[in-house]
């Protein structure tokens, strides 16, 4: 553990949960309080730290001095493989490193808070929310005080916090009508036993972050303000996103451009669909070969993303097997680039949605991946898989109207045929419905970037977050 060095006014504390999507937002958060002059300790195992500053988009990490990452020894855990056939498609196979990071980063995890708050005259320990034994040791000491940020949306975060302590009788809540929705296979039984218990503790969190935008869900987020556990003396929640940068640096030019981005470079304006279905999503091959007919059949150029999902350890060598050509029918990918491109390694999410060949993102509708398209102004085609992602696809067609279902989750046993693939992708890339999403969506795109200017609601909800942890 490195030297903290002297007594500070105030110190920031990052808790994340050891998944690509939890790793990534709190290493952008950490970004932005950085940039206020605040140092931050980024805490985790030396593999989920190297896996997030290996990933990390739009900015270098080693380029921010008051960031300082702090490895906590991690026992080695169980890395079993992802099963693309399972009927539910949380991803189950990351739960032992979930279970380890509770289990053994609480006690390094005590030792540096002891030792910060021994030397700073406040810390302010951001947990994920499910990582909440960092608020009961926060708790014990006086200087210190927790807060809950949640990595998905206002939308899902409410309707998770009511399936947890029961639908209110009072009336003055008003919920929207919204379709009829049903949470099972959102999660498997191990995990929602896993939240449980972590729920229960956000009681102790001086206040909640959330990485969304008022442009986007300023209803939603007046909800959850008003529910038991939305903070004990802030019930206001901080509202801060896009937590990603809007203006993207290349790493100072250390990294070579991804060659899907040339690609992009030769293809008409709005022309292209990204597809990604993100990092701990599985797809049978049977889903693949349907997808990739589905994809062909709709003559719409694209941008596939096609790996196999993250295990617990990604740097372990049982991991490195997605350069497999599983799934696609027999010599798909010959003569395809005039059509579209198949990536099979990490690719440059953000820099795919900013560019302005890019008109379409066919998601799993994971609440970073929805982030990241509606701020540079990208329609979705919604392919929900698990977790929050339901829900995210609900809020994105049902109620902002700037994408169509291609998945639709009342049918997620069932396979998704070719057919309904290239109804889905053409109705969002080549019909006047998807012209008018994509108005939409730019329209949003551009209120939400405002909202990180001056006297944007984002940023003064960093302010404030600021200003009230350094009082």
């Amino acid at each position: 553990m490195e030297n903290l060095g002297e007594e500070a006014q105030v110190a920031v504390v990052i808790v994340p949960l050891p998944a690509q999507g939890h790793l990534n937002s709190l290493l952008h958060f950490s970004r932005l309080i950085s940039s206020r002059g605040v140092p931050v300790h980024f805490t985790g195992s030396a593999t989920h730290n190297r896996q997030a500053k290996t990933r990390i988009q739009g900015w270098d990490p080693l380029t921010i001095s008051n960031i300082h990452f702090h490895d906590l020894p991690l026992p080695p855990f169980p890395v079993p493989p992802p099963d693309p056939r399972a009927r539910n498609k949380f991803p189950a196979h990351l739960q032992p490193s979930f279970d380890a990071a509770v289990l053994h980063l609480r006690q390094p995890f005590a030792a540096l808070l002891r030792s910060l708050c021994s030397t700073t005259r406040h810390v302010a320990v951001i947990h994920d929310s499910v990582m909440s034994f960092a608020a009961e040791e926060s708790g014990a000491h006086a200087n210190a005080e927790a807060y809950c940020f949640h990595s998905v949306s206002a939308f899902s975060a409410f309707f998770f916090q009511l399936d947890f302590i029961g639908w209110p009788s009072d009336e003055e809540l008003k919920l929207p009508v919204l379709p009829a929705f049903s949470m099972e296979g959102c999660f498997t039984d191990e995990f929602i036993d896993f939240m449980g218990t972590h729920v229960k503790m956000t009681m102790l969190d001086a206040g909640h972050i959330y990485n969304s935008c008022r442009a986007i869900e300023s209803v939603f987020l007046d909800l959850v303000s008003k529910l038991p556990n939305a903070g004990k003396t802030h019930s206001r929640p901080w509202v801060v996103g896009p937590l990603h940068p809007i203006t993207l640096e290349n790493h100072g030019g250390s990294r070579p451009r991804h060659k899907c981005l040339e690609w992009l470079d030769k293809q008409p304006p709005r022309s292209v669909l990204y597809v990604s279905f993100g990092s701990n999503s599985s797809v049978s091959e049977e889903e693949i070969y349907e997808l990739a007919m589905g994809l062909k059949q709709s003559e719409q150029r694209f941008v596939w993303v096609l790996r196999e999902a993250d295990r617990g350890d990604i740097f372990a060598e049982e991991s490195k097997k997605n350069g497999e050509k599983y799934g696609l029918p027999e010599n798909y990918e010959l003569g395809l680039e005039e059509l579209g491109i198949v990536v099979r390694d990490w690719a440059p999410q953000l820099e795919i949605l900013a560019h302005q060949s890019t008109g379409g993102f066919l998601s799993h509708c994971g609440w970073n991946s929805c982030m990241e398209s509606m701020s540079f102004g990208v329609p979705l085609g919604t392919w929900p898989m698990h977790s929050d992602q339901p829900f995210n696809a609900m809020l994105v067609t049902e109620v902002l109207r700037i994408g169509v279902p291609v998945r639709e989750w009342a049918r997620h046993e069932e396979i998704v045929r070719s057919a309904d693939v290239e109804v889905g992708v053409r109705r969002l890339m080549g019909s006047e419905e998807g012209m008018e999403m994509r108005r939409r969506a730019e329209e949003l795109g551009g209120a939400i970037r405002e909202a990180l200017l001056d006297g944007g609601s984002s940023k003064e909800d960093l302010d404030s977050f600021i200003a009230h942890i350094s009082k």
